[in-house]
């Protein structure tokens, strides 16, 4: 028997031969894992289950301060809301009151010139006429002007038509007929008036 070393078989030609590997010094055999607590770091700050954030005695007493102060401003505000409609509701009584004391002097002369209406038949036509020009005195003094022009051009902001007629001696869209006044200005109108306008060609 031989004792020489048997030579490795000849590569055929174009086999593609893998390189030898040596192990490298100091690493581990590949899929060994470390075991815990012998080196390495812990875990990363974004590992679950971090610690949790500390609350100190001082935070702890400003935010119970900023939630008693948060809820003192809720009520205020409360308060504040309430009041608010109280005082509105008594406004708006007041103004009613205003409005109906300025028309008891009108109620006042028409009970006036009835009760002198038996003794005087005549009268009571001029009395009447009076009365009417107090109460749209009365409105103007509240902000309603009375309003009842002819010959004006029609305005959509302050007429209603209520007819068309005819005219040739007026211009055509003018307004010919009060058939019924209006009170206020556009911007604080209580009544439109109510026209008849001249027809156009």
């Amino acid at each position: 028997m031989s004792t020489q070393p048997q030579q490795p078989d000849p590569v055929p030609e174009g086999a593609v031969t893998e390189p030898e590997q040596e192990p490298e010094q100091g690493l581990p055999a590949p899929g060994a894992a470390e075991a815990p607590g012998t080196g390495g770091e812990g875990p990363g700050p974004d590992a679950a289950g971090g610690p949790a954030l500390a609350v100190s005695d001082e935070q702890a007493a400003a935010l119970a301060e900023l939630e008693d102060r948060w809820r003192r401003a809720l009520a205020d505000l409360e308060n504040l809301r309430k009041r608010h409609a109280r005082e509105l509701e008594r406004e708006r009584a007041a103004e009613r009151a205003r409005t109906a004391a300025a028309l008891l002097p009108v109620i006042d002369n028409l009970e006036l010139a009835l009760s002198h209406a038996e003794a005087d038949p005549g009268s009571i036509v001029e009395g009447v006429k009076a009365i009417r020009d107090q109460a749209v005195n009365t409105l103007a003094q509240l902000g309603y002007e009375r309003q009842g022009e002819t010959g004006v051009p029609f305005d959509p902001a302050r007429h209603e038509v209520v007819g068309v007629v005819e005219d040739p001696e007026a211009e055509p869209g003018t307004v010919v007929q009060v058939l019924r006044p209006g009170y206020g200005d556009p911007g604080n109108q209580l009544r439109p008036v109510a026209v008849a306008v001249a027809k156009r060609e």
